[in-house]
């Protein structure tokens, strides 16, 4: 019985709000939702805390973060890459 397991670890694509902290930078993902009486698509935005060791990313950049084990209190996520600077 040899299972391949995936990867249950979440991964998001989102834009830094704030890097003003050590090592931690708040990511916003952005989501449309439908509203359930009117039909009108609403922009919902979820805020992560993630860990960002070398400091590299900065306000206003596209960054992939993956879910990780709780380094504190609100942090759960990770820096993976910088997608993208900001301009």
């Amino acid at each position: 019985m040899s299972e391949s397991r995936q990867s249950t670890r979440k991964e998001r694509t989102g834009i830094v709000i704030s890097n003003k902290m050590q090592k931690t930078i708040v990511v916003g993902i952005q989501r449309q939702v439908r509203h359930p009486i009117y039909g009108k698509f609403i922009k919902k935005t979820s805020r992560l805390y993630a860990h960002d060791e070398l400091e590299q990313a900065h306000e206003g950049d596209t960054v992939r973060v993956a879910e990780i084990r709780p380094v504190s209190k609100k942090k759960r996520w990770r820096l993976v890459e910088v997608t993208e600077r900001a301009k």
